[in-house]
């Protein structure tokens, strides 16, 4: 029997993945009729409208298509597996889970700082705004395997900077203040570390990077988050489903 969903801010989105996993694990073919409005709210335990709203998205991704009178089938794009999508969002916790990494995190820094033109652009701030600094390495087995820079705006979060735990999952942490982030918009690009940031924290082994530089935002829009991820090259690989 199938978890019931009870989190109005993020229900619709659940729903969605959920029925496109129903479409992967129920080995569901392209031209395949999904089951029914009715079939799906009772399985789900949802309402009829958050269903038809997930449908859409789901229409509008092109997962699947409407025919009238007849239902919902399954495209072609839903039968495309692809392994690790960079279109894929969720915290850098998660991604190495979905590698095999259980890495731990270190900090190596925290401030509370002016924000420069690109921070200011990029998180909507206002003047005299202040933004959090949080500088992390994700080690496995004591070997980096991505150093990261998250930036946020001081608003969001009331706490003294030292009376905060940084070291778990960053969107949990924004959880707790209703500011957890759904979407984002990203950029990748293949880099070396900055010069600086290797001679700082001794990582002149981390070799070449692929650096995901990210804008997060939450569920009405407002971004959170801004994060410059530079991911081990050998540890770390993308996909990309392109239509």
């Amino acid at each position: 029997m199938e978890e019931p969903l009870r989190d109005a801010r993020t229900l619709v989105n659940r729903l969605r993945e959920r029925i496109a996993g129903l479409i992967q694990n129920e080995k569901l073919a392209p031209g395949d009729k999904l089951p029914t409005e009715a079939q799906l709210t009772a399985r789900f335990k949802v309402s009829r409208p958050a269903l038809r709203e997930a449908l859409k998205l789901l229409e509008q991704d092109g997962q699947i298509y409407v025919e009238h009178g007849r239902g919902r089938f399954v495209s072609a794009i839903s039968a495309i597996q692809v392994d690790r999508p960079i279109t894929v969002f969720e915290s850098v916790t998660e991604m190495t889970h979905h590698y095999g990494y259980r890495p731990t995190n270190k900090i190596l820094s925290i401030s509370e700082e002016l924000p420069d033109k690109t921070l200011v652009q990029r998180l909507k701030l206002g003047a005299g705004d202040r933004v959090i600094r949080l500088e992390r390495l994700r080690l496995q087995n004591d070997e980096p395997i991505l150093y990261g820079i998250d930036y946020l705006s001081r608003s969001i979060i009331p706490e003294k900077l030292y009376d905060i735990d940084w070291t778990g999952s960053l969107l949990e942490l924004l959880d707790r203040y209703r500011q957890r982030p759904r979407m984002s918009s990203a950029s990748v690009t293949a880099v070396m570390l900055p010069i600086e940031v290797v001679e700082r924290n001794d990582l002149r082994d981390f070799g070449p990077a692929l650096l995901i530089t990210e804008t997060a935002y939450n569920d009405v829009g407002m971004p959170v988050i801004y994060a410059l991820d530079y991911h081990r090259g050998s540890h770390f690989s993308f996909s990309l489903l392109r239509k």
